[in-house]
């Protein structure tokens, strides 16, 4: 959840503030949301993600008892995303980020560089939302390829298809890309 919305600097900055603060996801429950907020102010948008995590908190120990996930280990993927994606404010995207980064299954996250990287390559609907291109593309990526591109479109997303004045002329991707000849006639590229 720190990740929303923020850089990963930031996001490891607001998590190593926040585990500095707590020794415990219990000590983070019960502490005020004010204080949550203000230890995790380094990744933006504190005020929203502070009463979200502790939301996420209570959810996790009303099921399990505990604050403890382990049995997710033993479901299947769609069971885990399902689970997941039933905690308040959790959606695909942070559910994907769980399976790949915490739980090494083969979830494709649909960040905002891939998202921007495959409505430009033309691999999703021009209005296809993030959630959406969640459903749509994450099926269609074969499991052993999910974490290699996502990482690599996250790359080529942060370098070369940037959101703002994208290096067109510099792609890798260009011929396959249906965004790239209209960004540069527009003068929207480099």
């Amino acid at each position: 959840m720190l990740s929303q919305h923020t850089s990963d600097v930031n996001t490891a900055r607001a998590f190593k503030a926040l585990k500095s603060r707590w020794r415990s996801w219990e000590e983070v429950q019960r502490a005020p949301t004010v204080e949550v907020a203000d230890s995790i102010r380094a990744g933006g948008l504190a005020d929203q993600k502070a009463p979200r995590i502790k939301a996420v908190l209570n959810a996790i120990e009303l099921r399990e008892g505990a604050l403890d996930l382990r049995r997710l280990h033993e479901m299947s993927d769609q069971e885990v995303d399902d689970y997941l994606r039933s905690l308040p404010g959790v959606g695909p995207k942070t559910a994907a980020c769980v399976l790949v980064f915490s739980m090494g299954r083969d979830a494709f996250p649909i960040d905002t560089h891939v998202h921007r990287v495959a409505l430009r390559l033309g691999w999703i609907a021009g209005n296809a939302s993030a959630d959406a291109a969640s459903s749509e593309l994450a099926p269609r990526v074969p499991a052993e390829l999910r974490y290699e591109l996502h990482m690599a479109m996250i790359n080529h997303g942060r370098r070369v298809c940037s959101a703002r004045a994208p290096l067109c002329s510099e792609c890798v991707l260009f011929d396959l890309c249906d965004a790239g000849e209209r960004l540069l006639a527009q003068g929207h590229a480099r």
